[in-house]
């Protein structure tokens, strides 16, 4: 028999109708009551633990890291975990998942559902399932989204629709399986790792993300180097930074560099990633300072792999920006000519 432990955060799955709209108040015990036939199949024992209850719009790093102590603490009791979740920063967290628990042989899913699980009408039992039922699998191994069927890789799952059930894409990156009546059907083999599996638990949260729009104006830049150490630029297109901003850009870059901080240029495009070396305002820029570029990343996975980073080597540029070009987990196929 495969044993299972569900980790319960709440998210529209365990949420009820209050006078205020929807809001997490369905127990573990609850939600596991509304699919009875897993429990009564008798290949798969499924017990499940409450670690908080909340809205994924309320979700933080430190309940990130709350998840990961749970896992550790169950990690050699159980064959496969699933971690109940909001939609909203499901793939934060099944991206900070992939890299806070690494090598891990055993498999970490992530669901949820667009409708509470406890209406005559959701894709709420479907999903949690489907999910018991791939993390029950002795093929299946690190960290994933199981929803409407698909299974994910944690760092190239996005929230593509707001309300309907197929809700997830994987993005740059094709579906690891998916889960047709209750048949698991892949498309590429899990991976094994021959390190022991590892738990990260601390972050750095000194990042933002700085989202271009035409005619922006230069002073915000100044205030975010100042206050981050971290800033994702969302730009356009490929990648690059307007003639408008980049006199400041250059000021700012030259004035703070020295001191830690880290400049990496995401696009706000969500398919086949970004390529500064295309054109003059990305490719001039970006030799002038050797920045981070996220190329075919989420930005999901770029901020959550960053904040690792960061804490893990403090200021040491050269190693962040060596580990950040490391695929974890399939986050990152193209990495252009970088010299590593």
């Amino acid at each position: 028999m495969r044993r299972v432990l569900l980790v319960c955060t709440g998210g529209t799955i365990a949420s009820g109708k209050t006078a205020n709209g929807l809001s997490p108040a369905l127990s573990a015990e609850e939600i596991l009551s509304y699919i009875p036939d897993i429990r009564s199949s008798g290949d798969i024992s499924v017990d499940a633990v409450q670690i908080f209850n909340i809205d994924s719009t309320n979700m933080t790093p430190s309940h990130w890291c709350s998840i990961v102590e749970t896992i550790e603490k169950y990690y050699e009791d159980y064959d496969g975990f699933v971690v109940c979740h909001g939609t909203d920063t499901m793939a934060y967290t099944s991206a900070a998942l992939s890299y806070m628990i690494r090598n891990s042989n055993k498999p970490i899913v992530i669901t949820g559902s667009q409708k509470p699980i406890n209406l005559d009408i959701t894709d709420g039992r479907k999903n949690l399932t489907d999910s018991i039922l791939y993390a029950a699998n002795d093929e299946s191994s690190g960290v994933s989204i199981v929803f409407d069927g698909n299974v994910i890789a944690g760092t190239r799952a996005k929230k593509m629709r707001a309300k309907s059930y197929n809700a997830f894409y994987s993005v740059n990156f094709p579906e690891l399986a998916v889960i047709r009546d209750g048949k698991i059907i892949r498309y590429l083999p899990p991976e094994r790792y021959s390190e022991p599996v590892s738990f990260l638990k601390e972050l750095c949260e000194s990042i933002i993300v700085l989202k271009l729009i035409p005619g922006m104006r230069p002073d915000i830049l100044e205030y975010l180097f100042q206050n981050y150490d971290c800033i994702v630029i969302e730009s356009f297109g490929v990648g690059g930074i307007p003639e408008k901003l980049s006199d400041e850009f250059f000021i700012q870059m030259n004035k703070w560099i020295s001191k830690g901080k880290i400049v990496v240029m995401a696009t706000q495009v969500v398919n086949e990633g970004s390529n500064m070396e295309i054109y003059e305002v990305g490719q001039r820029i970006k030799k002038a300072f050797n920045l981070i570029e996220a190329y075919d990343m989420t930005l999901e996975a770029t901020i959550t792999k960053l904040m690792v980073l960061m804490h893990r080597y403090r200021n040491d540029y050269k190693s962040i920006r060596k580990a950040f070009y490391e695929t974890v987990n399939h986050d990152i196929l193209y990495k252009g000519d970088e010299k590593l």
